[in-house]
């Protein structure tokens, strides 16, 4: 008895972060409380002797079960932020019990969970483990399935589009799909103009450490510099989708060797993410689309 009031306590000293995590993963204080419920349950399932860190081994578990409930989301094609209020403003409302109270005056505005929604799941998940809890990516890459390095560039991808301006990105990948195609058909044929007209004008171009050792210089910024990267190339790319978003990658024999990672918003290419890297490349959740 003594050993379970203690596994017990706990678990309830770490109720309010485990929900923290949870919530904004989910962007629902239902879903929220489910995967924290779910995690109390593996919990007494488990050997908790072989537990060496009991509070990083739950929130782990509640990272991986709002990841699985992520992905299972995404593939009913469920948005719950969306164009609706996200449940814990539509439930906020006077007579709410004081820690809900206080975990809603803590949590992400809702424009950042819309933002978040039109993340991919690992995308989501390394962003908000990484840089709203401070999780290592050493820590981050088993959950998704990833390697550190990988991890960490999943992050930096969601950070740039949390980051960026104006309208969240384009989450449609039928609309994501035109624009790539519109952006491949300009740069296999020259069109300068098209290009620069797919391309916001403040668009940067970014490559990693292995595109730089390709000759690809390590940032290119504004429309004009992007187009003339581009115009007359990409004869060889394809469409494809990577981490969930409708990017380009040049492939051989099946295999990716440079794929280019768009965020897209108001019809317009906005950040372009070049990575050559092949543990990153072996990482990427990478279907290529064919033309």
């Amino acid at each position: 008895m003594a050993e379970h009031e203690w596994l017990v306590n706990r678990f309830e000293a770490q109720r309010a972060h485990l929900r923290a995590v949870a919530y904004r993963m989910l962007g629902s204080t239902g879903e929220a409380d489910d995967a924290v419920q779910e995690a109390w349950v593996r919990l007494n399932r488990s050997d908790t002797s072989t537990i060496q860190n009991l509070d990083g081994w739950l929130t782990t578990v509640v990272s991986r079960v709002s990841l699985d409930m992520l992905r299972s989301r995404a593939s009913r094609r469920e948005d719950p932020a969306g164009t609706e209020l996200p449940d814990h403003l539509e439930s906020a409302a006077a007579g709410t019990d004081p820690e809900h109270e206080a975990m809603l005056a803590d949590t992400v505005g809702s424009a950042l969970l819309v933002v978040l929604d039109t993340l991919s799941p690992a995308e989501r998940l390394a962003f908000v483990l990484h840089d709203m809890f401070a999780v290592p990516f050493d820590e981050i890459g088993p959950i998704v399935g990833r390697s550190p390095n990988a991890a960490k560039q999943l992050a930096s991808r969601a950070r740039h589009k949390v980051q960026g301006k104006g309208a969240a990105p384009e989450a449609d990948p039928v609309r994501q799909r035109a624009v790539v195609d519109a952006f491949l058909a300009a740069s296999r044929t020259g069109d300068f103009d098209a290009l620069v007209a797919l391309l916001d004008p403040d668009i940067v171009l970014v490559a990693d450490a292995a595109a730089v050792e390709m000759g690809s210089p390590e940032k290119t910024q504004g429309a004009a510099a992007v187009a003339g990267t581009f115009s007359g190339r990409a004869l060889a790319a394809e469409p494809a989708l990577i981490d969930g978003g409708v990017g380009i990658v040049w492939a051989v024999s099946g295999r990716a060797k440079v794929a280019w990672d768009f965020t897209i918003r108001d019809g317009k290419i906005v950040h372009i993410e070049m990575l050559a890297a092949s543990d990153t490349l072996d990482d990427l959740d990478l279907t290529i689309l064919g033309d």
